[in-house]
Parts: C-alpha cells; sequence; structure tokens
C-alpha cells in the first residue's frame, strides 16, 4: 500500500501589494528555488498582482525529508493558500514545480482559478531523465558563477547568482531522489483530469523541451489546456527568453 505524504510548511517570498486582490503562487523546478522565479514575480507585480514563491521540499530553506515522490512535492503545494485561506488566482509551475501543480490542481479545482505551466515536466522518460540527471551532476560537480556563465552567456546576472545559491542550498541527495523515487514519472492522468484554464508556455524543441511532440499533443487534447512555445527558448524560457516569456505570460494570463 503506498503511504499518503507527509506534507511540510514550505518558506514563502513575496513581490507586490501583499493586499492585491490578484493573488499567484509560483513553483519552481528541480535543483532551483523560489527566488529564481524572480522575473515572474516582478512582471506579475508591475501588473499590480500580489506574487508568492515557495522553495519546494529538499530545495532552499525548505524542510528536508525522505519522500520525494511527485505526489509528495504535491501535497506541500496544495497546502499553500493565500493569506485568508482562499483560492489563488493563478499558479505558475515550472518542470518539476510544474507536475506539481498539475497534480494539485487536478485534486482540488478550487485551489487555482488559472494555471500556466513553464515547460512542465508532465513525462520524463529515459531519455530526458538521462539529460536532467547529467544537468544536475554538472550543476553539483561545478557551482562556480563562470561555469554557470559559461554554460547560459545570455542568464541575466540576477540569474546567474541565484543559480549558485539555489545549488548551493538544495540538497544533492533530495535532487537524485526526486528522480530515483518517481519511476516511471508520468502525470498524465492528471493532466488530462484539469478542469481549471491552464496554458503551457513550452521551451522550443529545437533547443530543448521536456514538453513537446506526441506527449505535447495528447496533453493538448483536454480543451482546458492550451499552448504557446517560446522561441529560441530550453527549458527554462524565463531565464533563456525573458522579455518574450514575460510579454507571452503577460498576454496569457490578461
Amino acid at each position: 500500500m503506498t503511504p499518503t505524504p507527509a506534507p511540510v510548511t514550505l518558506p514563502r517570498l513575496h513581490w507586490g501589494d501583499p493586499s492585491s486582490s490578484r493573488r499567484a503562487l509560483l513553483v519552481h523546478g528541480l535543483g532551483s528555488s523560489g527566488a529564481l522565479m524572480w522575473r515572474f514575480g516582478v512582471a506579475l507585480a508591475d501588473a499590480g498582482w500580489s506574487a508568492t514563491a515557495i522553495d519546494l521540499r529538499g530545495h532552499g530553506d525548505a524542510p528536508r525529508a525522505l519522500d520525494y515522490r511527485l505526489a509528495a512535492y504535491a501535497a506541500d503545494v496544495a497546502g499553500v493558500r493565500p493569506v485568508d485561506s482562499g483560492a489563488w488566482d493563478l499558479v505558475v509551475g515550472h518542470s518539476l514545480g510544474g507536475a506539481a501543480t498539475t497534480l494539485a490542481a487536478a485534486a482540488d479545482p478550487g485551489w487555482t482559478h488559472r494555471v500556466v505551466l513553464v515547460d512542465p515536466a508532465i513525462v520524463v522518460d529515459d531519455r530526458d531523465a538521462g539529460i536532467v540527471r547529467r544537468s544536475q551532476e554538472r550543476a553539483f560537480a561545478d557551482n562556480r558563477i563562470e561555469a554557470v556563465r559559461e554554460e547560459h552567456p545570455h542568464w541575466h546576472p540576477h540569474d546567474l547568482e541565484l543559480k549558485v545559491d539555489a545549488v548551493a542550498r538544495a540538497s544533492r541527495w533530495a535532487v537524485e531522489q526526486t528522480s530515483i523515487q518517481n519511476d516511471p514519472w508520468d502525470v498524465r492522468e492528471a493532466a488530462a483530469s484539469l478542469t481549471v484554464p491552464t496554458h503551457v508556455l513550452g521551451a522550443d524543441p529545437e533547443v530543448y523541451s521536456l514538453f513537446t511532440g506526441d506527449l505535447a499533443d495528447e496533453v493538448l487534447r483536454n480543451p482546458a489546456i492550451a499552448m504557446s512555445v517560446i522561441r529560441s527558448a530550453g527549458h527554462s524560457p524565463h531565464r533563456d527568453k525573458p522579455e518574450q516569456t514575460v510579454a507571452r505570460f503577460l498576454e496569457v494570463i490578461a
């Protein structure tokens, strides 16, 4: 019998006026941190929203645990509510955060009124798992800002600094276990059951994307889900092509 995940309480960062009537939650990806969702936080604050980012379990300042199943990440995220315990107007989830957001929104349609998934990890097959594993291994093996800049020369200085900080504060064991404990990694069933309006901001498959091809076609059969592709952007379009990503993001949520 699969045990029910025991949730942990996640730390928060905020952008914008906390009293705003429009409230968004930002959920980061594997090996990352809430702070690295700053592009969305700034854009939302500038548009009059209150934006909250969290550190996922095993990342940043969040509690450590033994359970790194997607269901555990989703249980944590589902427990994050606005200060008045109402619904979020928007939840934005990147990569792993997209998978956790998908599970949480499918399980409780009253948790958020809208979802944006940024190159979400709906399925991670053996090929992608290898690519992700090697990327994480490189990050932990050489966490100098010079190494991050060499791999991502066009990233904003904030992203370079925050990526180094995120890797330094993440649990390497937690990151490794996230792949090990989720075999298979597949939340297509939850995606198919989503009823809240959902938009995928996809990466360019010519660069690298987790959400493309037959998988994207299958998920997009759900009429609640639409998609845009950020051209020339890789798996983190908000860092690779921030202006284009933010512009399309604001169009989607307008």
